[in-house]
């Protein structure tokens, strides 16, 4: 046996033990969130914290309006809340649309520090000056549209002692095309066995970019410094250094609009991936030294998070490499040697492409219209290892792809559906 192909029967027995043990952790943990549980009802806690709802925008004349209507339509005391839009250097009438619908409109310009983590610190520090004192402030994308009970179970989850709290991003186009339908079944997935059993399991949920809640108390003691292409996860990470965990609000619904087309969803995606890289880079070994040192287990899943891209590489690699084997057994360029009995590997990468649309139907999700999406969920995930290679490759990148919005979808809309 050459020295290559030793090095490369040995690099491939080490990849598949430690995705394999990785798959088991992330599988262990997903089983907890199989069941739901029966969460008080948000009308036990009296309204009383007061929240300032900040919405970024850049160019959002098509979609600002429902957002903001969406948010006037909350079943809170309308004085315990209200609405500013940061138009970021916007060119269009997306802060004259913003101001008719009654929010409080703040225009920021600035050619330097692009982007959506500058704009909302910018936001902070006005926020901080002001009279009025906010117990927390929420962040939202202009295109999202938020359910009537989202400040009512954020305020419920705060005051049950929780200080930063996701809430639960579904769909507002799942339909339109089959990548919509595939980022739908992605996030409903992951709001059923990655957020809601860390929830339960005490861990740190992932905030998501939109639709969360930050005690105000939180972003003066440690700062916002979120200004990364994935300042969710950059922020996520600095709580989980400063002995802070995210939480779950299941039922704090917010509707987002997913990318229609590949060429959308490639884009979105890398930009995804290129911040993940960075923070990669910056936050994995301060993570783990902090999980070993002091026994944290929040850091030790964050630090593994951080991780997981590698791992849809290795998984998506060895799964075509799989695949090439069964039509050419004798190729000698893809001869992949088993360290467990190629059945399991058969069940595992099955399981890693279908068992998340099962998981699903426990959130009553199914529709017919959807069944492309599941066909398709498998193509869907494959196309994660060329966009994350493709990110770390790039993650010095740092300028800001916005994702143009087209769907003019209301609340009405979404209830009537």
């Amino acid at each position: 046996m050459s020295v290559f192909n030793s090095f490369l029967y040995l690099s491939t027995q080490i990849i598949q033990i430690l995705i394999f043990i990785a798959g088991c952790y992330y599988f262990g943990i997903s089983v907890f969130g199989w069941i739901k549980r029966k969460e008080d009802s948000h009308k036990k806690y009296s309204p009383i914290k007061k929240f300032a709802l900040v919405i970024a925008a850049h160019n959002e004349e098509l979609v600002i309006a429902h957002i903001i209507d969406s948010l006037k339509r909350q079943n809170y005391p309308k004085e315990l809340y209200d609405i500013f839009v940061v138009a970021d250097n916007c060119t269009d009438n997306t802060s004259k649309i913003a101001s008719e619908r009654g929010a409080i409109v703040y225009n920021r310009i600035n050619n330097e520090l692009k982007g959506k983590g500058f704009a909302l610190e910018w936001m902070f520090e006005i926020i901080f000056n002001m009279e009025t004192n906010y117990d927390a402030i929420s962040i939202f994308d202009a295109d999202n549209i938020v359910s009537a009970n989202y400040l009512a179970e954020m305020n419920k989850q705060l005051c049950k002692g929780h200080k930063v709290v996701q809430g639960y991003i579904d769909s507002k186009n799942p339909f339109d095309s089959w990548i919509t339908g595939s980022y739908s079944i992605a996030f409903w997935l992951s709001n059923r066995i990655f957020q809601l059993p860390r929830y339960y399991l005490g861990l740190s949920c992932g905030l998501c970019g939109t639709g969360f809640c930050v005690e105000t108390t939180v972003l003066k003691k440690i700062g916002w410094g979120a200004t990364c292409l994935t300042e969710d996860l950059e922020f996520t990470m600095k709580l989980a250094l400063n002995g802070m965990k995210v939480a779950w609000a299941h039922d704090a619904v917010v509707y987002d609009e997913k990318p229609l087309t590949l060429r959308q969803s490639w884009n979105q995606r890398k930009r995804w991936m290129q911040g993940h890289a960075d923070c990669a880079s910056r936050f994995l070994g301060a993570l783990f030294k902090k999980a070993f040192k002091e026994q944290n287990l929040v850091a030790f899943d964050c630090a593994l998070y951080l991780f997981q891209p590698i791992r849809f590489i290795f998984i998506g690699l060895i799964t075509v490499m799989m695949w090439i084997q069964m039509v050419y057994p004798t190729s000698p360029f893809f001869s992949l040697k088993y360290v467990f009995p190629v059945e399991i590997w058969n069940v595992f990468v099955i399981l890693q492409f279908f068992y998340g649309p099962f998981v699903i139907l426990s959130e009553k999700k199914f529709n017919s219209k959807i069944i492309l999406g599941f066909i398709l969920y498998p193509f869907y995930c494959l196309t994660w290892v060329p966009i994350t290679i493709e990110g770390f490759l790039s993650k010095n990148n740092k300028e800001w792809d916005h994702t143009t919005h087209t769907r003019e979808i209301t609340i009405n809309d979404l209830e009537e559906a």
